[in-house]
């Protein structure tokens, strides 16, 4: 055996630390906050205990499943892209078997704990999430169309419907309405991102969208997106999912994001990309906290509703 699988090899028993990056935790993060979300919304009364707290156990590793995943398939990418080419399988810290080890552990923990103490459907629709991005996006999608992060997103998207059909046992008009928030939000959140790291992707031969359609049609593309955000962002309002403060919350903050998009599109070349990309982060967060705080509210006061 080569120094490098042995040193590769040690490192991976011993190093925490690579184990977790692998789950990319930031990502986890806001997975589990979204599916938070989506599970206080599901009900007007108090949300059981049991498929709260099982229901984020079981979709957050899930989450971290599907990192690994991605990880063990984007070896060569990562190794050849500046933003990724410290991850632990380039830099030498991690080995596969380990890895689909710890891949297999998370994915079996989660769905045991999601179809145990949760239910049927939401384990089911979680593993449905998990193939799709962790196969469906990493090894087809993200390798052979421009559209990869569009149909792509469809998974990332699943995180607060998953968590409504773990409080509720059903999927209903508003879970998918949730999912459609993240399903619109994710490519102009993406593209700029892409547009950031543009060399990166077409030195690794991924066709992200500024590499097969330049950088100018992606800065028009996030700006379509934007917009097509706002409209879809008020029909919690419109179904009268929600009331007037999230109407006020998701108009200010889409008109913010159609304003970063704009000055994207008007600035010279990756100028203002990473400031849109970190508005996108910054407009999920608050939206979803509206969409929280406008639920709860009417709850105490039932006339503030739309």
């Amino acid at each position: 055996m080569a120094t490098s699988e042995i040193t590769a090899r040690n490192a991976s028993i011993y190093s925490w630390h690579d184990y977790y990056e692998m789950t990319k935790p930031k990502v986890v993060l806001l997975i589990a906050f979204t599916a938070l979300v989506g599970m206080l919304l599901s009900t007007w009364g108090m949300v059981p205990w049991q498929p709260l707290l099982f229901g984020l156990v079981g979709i957050s590793l899930a989450a971290a499943c599907g990192a690994v995943i991605n990880h063990i398939l984007d070896q060569r990418i990562d190794a050849l892209m500046d933003r990724t080419h410290s991850r632990p399988f380039p830099s030498g810290h991690m080995d596969t078997s380990h890895a689909i080890g710890f891949a297999l552990l998370l994915g079996s923990i989660s769905m045991f704990t999601l179809f145990l103490l949760v239910n049927p459907l939401t384990a089911l629709l979680t593993f449905c999430a998990l193939i799709g991005y962790a196969v469906i996006y990493t090894l087809f999608l993200k390798r052979n169309t421009p559209q990869n992060i569009v149909w792509g997103g469809l998974a990332g998207a699943a995180p607060p419907l998953l968590g409504w059909s773990s409080i509720t046992g059903e999927v209903t008009t508003e879970a998918f309405l949730l999912l459609l928030i993240v399903f619109v939000w994710t490519p102009p959140h993406f593209w700029p991102l892409a547009i950031y790291r543009r060399d990166d992707y077409a030195k690794a031969n991924v066709p992200m969208l500024p590499v097969t359609h330049g950088i100018d049609f992606t800065k028009q593309q996030v700006l379509i997106y934007s917009v097509m955000l706002l409209t879809v962002s008020l029909l919690p309002f419109v179904i009268r999912m929600s009331g007037y403060l999230y109407l006020a919350s998701a108009l200010l903050l889409g008109c913010g994001f159609i304003y970063h998009a704009l000055k994207l599109l008007r600035s010279e070349g990756k100028e203002h990309a990473m400031k849109t990309f970190g508005y996108s982060l910054l407009y999920l967060s608050l939206l979803f906290t509206a969409l929280l705080a406008d639920h709860y509210l009417a709850l105490l006061f039932p006339g503030i509703m739309g």
